[in-house]
């Protein structure tokens, strides 16, 4: 069973709460520097993710480290809808759950709204337990709309945060996140507002822009409006989907180097692993990092040496005879559907046999323990997943997915809590690799519903025992899940990690049992393997930015190599 994240007593966080109930003080308001030291100055951030950064997840993150390394992560909740969010209940409760009784209406005085609700005992999101420190982030185009949008949030984290960096089409017609580039009046005043008139602290989240010049402009204007501090993308607005690409470390160095040295500065892009977050903070200099794809992929992510061995001992973190090693999908999922019995459905988790190791007989002659049906709690907030319906049951014992009068008969049964919805698509972004390759479980998780706790717990037993089968293959026979020397030679240092992921994808590849990153194909790989087919607009499109990038790049070396020739007749 997954054990609870505890609250380290040590770190500075904006409250200070019991167990039962939000802070009544209100404390004074710190900004910059002063804000990022008072809540323990973490230096590994959960990024921000549209419906996958929900609390359960959180929490499963923060699971990984010890209770004294808590206050190290910093975590940012999914980005919502400021117009929606502040304008609508229905969408506060089915996004953003502090409390039972939902979120009525914002008021002005952070500490008026905690006198009303002292009474309340917390729920879920900005548990001050176990959910912070916690940014929430919205995006918005309107600042009256924000302001609204964060005094309905602000009692229960510790700063708020504006997107400027989603570059997505929905974004682009709705005249927010990377697309409010173009109008740095509008952004200046949705940050300024907050700065001015919110009770809590602002930060803003933004895309590096074509120049480094440019990008510093940005930074500052987001600086001198009164964000406390900016988290930098390295990747242009037009870089996503098979346009991806490498994120740029140099410009946030430059930013890092051209901004006043108490100016705090997260770095976000190209993180795969925990090897390339320390990497990170020392090429871009940057205060923290923040890990968004990975973190999808593998959970754990943010766990250091000590987590690591621990996780060994007990099984979860397996490492093979080439040292190289990751989290069991298996010991991850448990800890995921223990996290979700025992805080969002709040019922005790089944009872589960000890993990599968090879070598630990007593662990193989268990006997199997009978796994409890799991009743319908009380209702909260959203309400909990319903029991399935004998229709349900009926489904899961056959291959054939269910018929489309079967969905409209359960559609009453649907759960809106946040946390169950996000369950598939997080298992499908963990699991990859191994449902890649049994695809009859990929199968039944694509078939699972929302809240149907008893399906889930049939794909865990399935990936527990195909997990207890690659182990014993990989006892038998190292070699075929290895990367030979062969192959590492073949992707060497002779090739241009601008123009191919064979490194990255050779260096960062495990048995299919292990949690591992996804290494996206680079946009000239997706041409050339056929992935990627541009029209001729596109393609022509596709060049010129390319060129462009080529004669940027040449102008900025032309200025490096400038400035050296002077620096040694100076010298």
């Amino acid at each position: 069973m997954a054990k609870s994240p505890q609250h380290h007593e040590d770190a500075k966080i904006s409250c200070s709460p019991t167990d039962s109930s939000f802070p009544t003080t209100k404390r004074p308001k710190l900004t910059g520097r002063a804000f990022y030291e008072s809540i323990g100055s973490p230096k590994y951030i959960l990024a921000p993710m549209v419906d996958q950064s929900e609390f359960a997840w959180r929490l499963l993150t923060r699971s990984f480290l010890r209770p004294s390394q808590q206050s190290s992560l910093l975590a940012y909740t999914p980005m919502f809808h400021a117009r929606l969010f502040g304008g609508t209940q229905t969408f506060r409760d089915h996004h953003f759950q502090p409390i039972r009784t939902g979120l009525t209406s914002p008021l002005r005085d952070c500490s008026q709204r905690l006198l009303e609700e002292e009474q309340q005992p917390v729920y879920l999101d900005g548990h001050p337990s176990h959910d912070r420190p916690l940014i929430v982030q919205f995006c918005a185009n309107d600042p009256d709309d924000l302001l609204q949008a964060a005094q309905h949030v602000a009692p229960y984290c510790d700063a708020v945060d504006l997107n400027l960096g989603c570059p997505q089409g929905i974004a682009r017609k709705g005249h927010y996140g990377s697309f409010l580039q173009e109008s740095p009046n509008l952004i200046h005043s949705l940050v300024s507002k907050l700065a001015k008139d919110l009770d809590i602290p602002v930060t803003a989240k933004m895309r590096i822009l074509n120049t480094k010049e440019e990008t510093l402009q940005y930074a500052k204007l987001l600086l001198d409006a009164g964000a406390s501090w900016i988290a930098v993308h390295g990747r242009r607005r037009e870089q996503k989907g098979h346009k991806t690409g490498l994120a740029d470390w140099t410009m946030i160095r430059y930013l890092r180097d051209m901004l006043p040295k108490e100016t705090v500065i997260f770095a976000n892009g190209n993180v795969l692993g925990y090897q390339e977050l320390e990497r990170c903070l020392q090429v871009t200099g940057a205060d923290g990092v923040m890990s968004a794809e990975g973190n999808l992929c593998d959970p754990g992510i943010f766990a250091g040496d000590v987590e690591r061995r621990l996780g060994e001992q007990k099984g979860e973190y397996w490492k093979g005879r080439d040292g190289k090693g990751g989290w069991r999908m298996d010991a991850v999922m448990r800890r995921y559907l223990d996290i979700l019995y025992e805080y969002v459905l709040e019922k005790a988790p089944p009872r589960r046999t000890p993990l599968f190791v090879p070598g630990r007989m007593a662990i193989e002659t268990l006997p199997d323990v009978e796994r409890p049906l799991i009743q319908p709690s009380q209702p909260t907030l959203t309400g909990p997943a319903q029991p399935p319906t004998d229709d349900q049951a009926t489904s899961k014992s056959t291959s054939e997915p269910p018929s489309k009068k079967r969905k409209h008969n359960c559609s009453s049964a649907r759960t809106t809590s946040p946390n169950l919805l996000a369950v598939q698509a997080h298992l499908f972004h963990l699991l990859r690799p191994l449902v890649s390759k049994h695809t009859h479980i990929r199968d039944k998780l694509a078939r699972a519903r929302a809240g149907d706790m008893d399906t889930y717990e049939e794909i865990l037993s399935l990936i527990e025992d195909v997990t207890k089968q690659g182990l014993l293959d990989y006892e038998k026979d190292p070699a075929q899940f290895e990367v030979g020397k062969e192959e590492e030679d073949d992707v060497g240092d002779d090739g241009n990690q601008e123009e191919s992921s064979a490194k990255a994808r050779t260096a960062c590849r495990r048995p299919w049992w292990v949690c591992q990153p996804y290494v996206r194909p680079l946009p000239k790989e997706a041409l050339e393997k056929g992935s990627l087919s541009l029209g001729k607009k596109a393609k022509r499109k596709m060049e010129e930015e390319e060129e462009q990038a080529r004669r940027i790049k040449g102008r900025e070396e032309g200025k490096e190599s400038a400035r050296e020739e002077r620096d040694e007749k100076d010298g």
